[in-house]
């Protein structure tokens, strides 16, 4: 399964976001929150920021590949999602403010789930009509 691969990939990013975070935390031993250290706040939101799209992108992405999309859709949508996640994490990694990689991972991020949402949502009312194939 192509869907499969992408939650590879993405579970392999949000862990290595996670060891930033956690070597971070041991290095200036801070256990809990971020401790006013802005470099850790912002691993921190890297992290969270990729734990609270993933999970709905993941879905959809399988859920549209279960359904029959095309294989290349698949690997367009989900090779979007998981570069527009590292640009973001880079960007957020690395400007506690505005930065294209932040931007633009961002823009990324959505663009390929709101396809994914609106193809999930016209295919399901779809199937559920009589004589619609």
């Amino acid at each position: 399964m192509i869907s499969m691969m992408y939650a590879g990939f993405c579970t392999l990013l949000v862990i290595f976001l996670a060891v930033r975070v956690v070597k971070w935390r041991r290095e200036h031993k801070i256990g809990l929150g971020h401790g006013e250290n802005m470099e850790l706040q912002m691993r921190v939101r890297a992290h969270a920021n990729a734990t609270e799209y993933m999970p709905l992108a993941l879905i959809l992405l399988g859920s549209l590949e279960l359904t029959g999309f095309p294989p290349y859709l698949i690997h367009v949508l989900g090779g979007t999602f998981l570069f527009s996640r590292i640009i973001h994490a880079w960007g957020v990694s690395h400007n506690s403010g505005y930065s294209k990689g932040r931007f633009w991972g961002m823009v990324l991020t959505w663009l390929p789930m709101i396809v994914m949402a609106v193809f999930a949502i016209i295919g399901s009312i779809g199937a559920q009509i009589p004589g619609y194939a």
